[in-house]
């Protein structure tokens, strides 16, 4: 990895992450999230054949997925109480910081963000944050407060808004 990369793939408390190689201010651009944008029906295919991809896919729209494979997001973990967060902008998913995130530090996203009132994947959680939600489910099932902390700052994708059912 060039030593310009904002980003580096290192080993992190639940395997490998996304560690800065540089400072990022509140609100920076970390970087472009890319990858192949796929049908929601290709990501249910690879549940049966390659379970791991299907997990690590982020949804990009209300039918679509980001399929990071071999790129940033394939590496992109989670945490209850992130330090980033996901966002669409312009056509595309980017990494942005939501506070200072000090050179060293593990990038961390919460990915019930990403996660729709439709979306029924959930995942136990294990990023050793104090205040842990024990498990990831869909942005509507939030704390009320995690909820419109992360609407105020602009942490969830308006297409995942538009699933709320409350």
């Amino acid at each position: 990895m060039r030593a310009t990369e904002p980003l580096r793939i290192d080993r992190v408390r639940n395997g490998l992450g996304l560690v800065a190689n540089r400072a990022f201010a509140a609100g920076a651009l970390i970087t472009p999230l890319r990858g192949r944008v796929v049908s929601a029906r290709s990501v249910w295919r690879w549940w049966d054949s390659d379970p791991r991809r299907a997990a690590n896919c982020i949804r990009f729209d209300a039918d679509r997925y980001l399929d990071p494979s071999g790129a940033w997001g394939e590496f992109a973990n989670h945490g209850c109480r992130p330090n980033a967060a996901i966002m669409r902008e312009r056509g595309r998913l980017v990494l942005r910081s939501l506070r200072l995130i000090r050179a060293g530090d593990e990038v961390l996203h919460d990915y019930s963000t990403l996660l729709g009132a439709d979306d029924v994947w959930t995942m136990r959680c294990n990023c050793g944050a104090r205040a842990c939600r024990g498990r990831v489910r869909r942005f509507d099932r939030l704390p009320e407060p995690t909820l419109r902390r992360y609407r105020s700052r602009g942490a969830i994708p308006g297409f995942i808004l538009r699933t709320a059912t409350r």
